[in-house]
């Protein structure tokens, strides 16, 4: 699996359209997203079992 920094690169490029985290990788995915000063446009959905879907929206104010 691609680190979650290369997988949030891809995100924001268009490269992939989601990022499916499991509850027990979040500290993992929060590790590389907390550090990116574009953070706030990628958006989480949280599904049931606290696993997240992450999608990239540039437009979130």
């Amino acid at each position: 699996m691609e680190s979650y920094e290369v997988q949030l690169e891809k995100l924001k490029n268009g490269e992939i359209e989601k990022i499916e985290v499991s509850r027990e990788n979040f500290f993992l995915f929060r590790k590389a997203w907390v550090n990116r000063d574009d953070k706030k446009y990628f958006v989480g959905e949280a599904h049931h079992n606290g696993d997240i879907t992450y999608h990239y929206d540039p437009t979130v104010l």
